[in-house]
């Protein structure tokens, strides 16, 4: 039987508001170790914010700027100006193969899970897919 995004979607999601500036983004992501933030407004996905977006807004800053500058511009900077707009989605119950080969189709590290009032449910990321695959791999090696 073919297994479903939303066995092995991450369910403990950390979102972030549209309105926050990068520096509060840059400590959760680095105290948190997290990877994929989603964008959100009333529950709902607006964008998605990665850790690509967060090193390249910090990467458009360091050429002649001190360490105090770039806290400065971070902490000036709202989320919206960084963030991926146009996020592609994964639903609950497609299988976890159609949901892997999009992720690589479109080069992203994961899918925000919605439901069908489009609300965030979970991210089926690239370690959560990793984990599946391993599993099966194991599976089939006893």
């Amino acid at each position: 039987m073919e297994r479903r995004v939303k066995e092995i979607m991450t369910t403990n999601v950390v979102t972030i508001s549209l309105d926050e500036k990068l520096d509060l983004v840059d400590e959760i992501m680095s105290n948190g170790d997290i990877r994929h933030m989603p964008v959100t407004k009333g529950g709902f996905v607006i964008g998605l914010l990665s850790q690509r977006d967060l090193l390249r807004a910090k990467l458009s800053t360091v050429i002649d700027f001190s360490e105090e500058d770039r806290k400065e511009l971070l902490e000036a900077t709202d989320v919206e100006k960084v963030m991926t707009h146009y996020v592609k989605f994964a639903d609950p119950n497609e299988p976890i193969a159609h949901a892997a080969k999009r992720m690589l189709e479109l080069k992203i590290g994961c899918l925000p899970v919605v439901g069908e009032e489009k609300e965030l449910l979970g991210l089926i990321t690239e370690t959560d897919v990793m984990r599946y695959f391993v599993e099966i791999a194991d599976e089939d090696d006893s």
